[in-house]
């Protein structure tokens, strides 16, 4: 056998691994490049956007939220403040079990069933990497408890925060309104009006009163601080800081002690009060009764708390100035009155005989005088002075429902006042075209006939009344209703708000004088509101009123004791004084109260005696029953 043995080529091996190793060497190169390419494109190409991206890990914007402005009446009294408070807060992000975390919480300081509820509301609300708070309020005692065992509890931490606080309480709260807890609907709203970026790190927005209208100016501009922040999320250093700016201060034209005059005076009773300048349209006293606590809504209201809000008969959340309509009743007459006067149908010496009714052409039917034998002749003063229905009754048929309305819509009704609140009613002042328009029927001489003594169709809110009885003081001069008197920014001087001018009617001033002596001589001897007058050192221009809450039949007595309380007439007292030179416009309804004068008046009657002679009333609690009963041998309007 013969063995044979290969011959190795080495040169072509040589070629071969001169050819694989240049191969090799391009591929390498090549990677190189690729890798040298991808390099300068981080380095150089995208330098801005990945060293954005790295200081973003290494530094967080934190917001700092501004102070609030504070609210104060017209003297100072501070009406809304802020005040620092402990508050514990879960991270649930950092906390783990948040379940357990609680509950360990709840072994070393007290967590009611209300915190727990509450903290899970708001946990539902926001986002895990948001602080929420479980508890809040913490004492001393109680924040240096926690401090002591911080390490047990990864993701909580305690936090000073700003809370809103009202040092009077229930004190004008429909006028200045509350802060709660910004909502989805909040969000909603801030976003539409593109503020949403202001609010970050903001929990509480305004809600209703002053607190919602005016809450760009009271939250403030919110700051910003650039932190430098660890592999932990802690924070390291500060590296920079936009320091936020403060809410403006709010100071009202309110007077406090005159709010607490007006609003104990209604006792238990439920209406409403305004008081006005006539000349600035400066509201001097806002009263909605019966009121509430709004420090109970700054942290968030326990559900059974606010059960018994909503669910109240008495309706305490109602802002019943602005949202409160109800028939004027006679206190409607003076403006009826002047549009007889100015548009010639009622010119002295005018007088009518009054049988103790009013009866269209044609017609059985009996509009009947709350005077049921009459009171003999009546001219257009008297009438005022009397309260006397049939008379106005003829005079609102004799012009016309569109001339009546369009008259009187000079003076306010049927329209928005435009007072610096939120969620104003209109009211309703009818005309044949509303009706056509709500009902598809035809309107009828005997509508005409009621509106002449503010009943019917016709509503009103006690805004509106006070805006109208300041409109007839001022002759005819309609100015803008306003709460806010000054805004005094935290930076820059005060801001004095301008009296506004609504509307202008043309008055004649004798007719003016007409109905003023007719309002004047109201509270004099043989006047509907002769109590009300009593004493007083000024001349008071009034006028009562009563609105129904039932229909009566024909031919039937009113009885107040048979009817429920909640179905007895409203009691409704205007008036301005001192009558010749007019510096307080008043409204008042006091709901159920019976008659004006015995009800409404009196209030009316302290709080002009505040204002205008500094006198402070006797304390004094009004029987809500008695004050409701009708007086048999007085007039009942």
């Amino acid at each position: 056998m013969r063995l044979h043995r290969e011959v190795k080529n080495h040169s072509l091996e040589q070629h071969h691994y001169v050819n694989r190793l240049a191969f090799a060497s391009v591929v390498v190169f090549v990677c190189l490049g690729l890798l040298l390419a991808r390099f300068l494109y981080l380095q150089i190409v995208k330098y801005d956007y990945y060293q954005t991206l790295a200081e973003s890990n290494r530094i967080s914007l934190v917001p700092t939220v501004p102070n609030r402005g504070l609210i104060l009446d017209r003297n100072g009294v501070v009406l809304a403040h802020n005040f620092f408070v402990y508050t514990l807060e879960v991270t649930p992000s950092k906390a783990g079990n948040v379940d357990d975390v609680v509950n360990r919480i709840s072994q070393l300081i007290e967590v009611s069933a209300e915190d727990k509820k509450r903290f899970k509301k708001l946990r539902a609300q926001g986002h895990d990497f948001e602080s929420v708070p479980i508890r809040t309020h913490l004492n001393e005692i109680e924040a240096a408890k926690f401090a002591a065992n911080r390490y047990k509890f990864p993701g909580v931490e305690i936090r000073s925060r700003l809370f809103r606080h009202y040092p009077m309480g229930n004190l004008g709260v429909h006028m200045i309104g509350h802060i709660g807890r910004i909502n989805q609907g909040d969000v909603k709203v801030l976003e539409e009006s593109g503020d949403i970026s202001n609010y970050k790190g903001s929990d509480h927005i305004g809600k209703g009163g002053i607190e919602q209208y005016y809450e760009r100016s009271l939250h403030g501009k919110t700051g910003f601080q650039q932190v430098e922040i660890d592999a932990g999320g802690e924070a390291v250093r500060v590296l920079a800081n936009t320091p936020p700016v403060p809410g403006d201060n709010l100071i009202l034209s309110v007077d406090a002690k005159m709010q607490e005059i007006a609003e104990t005076a209604f006792g238990t009773r439920r209406g409403a009060l305004v008081a006005m300048d006539p000349k600035t349209g400066e509201v001097l006293s806002y009263v909605s009764m019966p009121t509430f606590d709004p420090n109970l809504f700054v942290d968030g209201i326990d559900a059974d708390t606010w059960k018994t809000l909503n669910g109240s008969l008495d309706r305490p959340l109602i802002n019943r100035p602005i949202r409160g309509i109800y028939p004027p009743g006679s206190t409607f007459k003076p403006f009826v009155a002047m549009a007889g006067l100015e548009e010639g149908k009622r010119k002295p010496p005018f007088s009518i005989s009054d049988p103790g009714f009013y009866a269209l052409a044609g017609s059985a039917h009996r509009y009947r005088d709350w005077k049921p034998e009459g009171h003999g002749s009546v001219d257009i003063q008297k009438a005022i002075t009397v309260s006397c229905d049939t008379f106005f009754y003829g005079l609102a048929l004799d012009l016309g429902i569109d001339k009546l309305t369009g008259f009187v819509s000079h003076f306010g009704f049927g329209k928005k006042t435009g007072i610096d609140l939120e969620g104003e009613m209109g009211g309703l002042l009818p005309t044949p075209e509303w009706k056509y328009k709500r009902w598809k029927q035809k309107w009828f001489p005997g509508e005409t006939v009621i509106v002449g003594i503010g009943q019917g169709y016709t509503l009103v809110t006690p805004m509106q009344l006070a805006q109208a009885v300041s409109t007839l003081a001022n002759n005819g001069v309609a100015m803008r209703p306003h709460l806010v008197k000054t805004i005094q920014p935290y930076h820059g001087p005060a801001q004095p708000l301008p009296p506004i001018k609504m509307d202008e009617v043309a008055l004649n001033p004798d007719n003016v004088a007409i109905v003023r002596a007719g309002m004047v001589n109201v509270t004099q001897p043989g006047g509907t509101a002769a109590s009300v007058g009593a004493g007083s050192s000024y001349s008071i221009a009034a006028k009562t009123g009563t609105a129904q809450v039932v229909g009566i039949k024909q031919g039937a007595k009113y009885n107040a004791g048979a009817l429920d309380e909640r179905h007895r007439d409203h009691a409704l007292f205007v008036a301005y004084a001192p009558a010749e030179d007019p510096k307080i416009a008043v409204a008042v309804i006091v709901e159920n109260g019976g008659h004006g004068g015995s009800a409404a008046g009196p209030i009316a009657r302290k709080v002009m005696d505040y204002y205008l002679l500094g006198k402070v009333p006797n304390a004094e609690v009004i029987d809500p029953k008695k004050a409701s009963e009708p007086v048999e041998d007085a007039p009942h309007d």
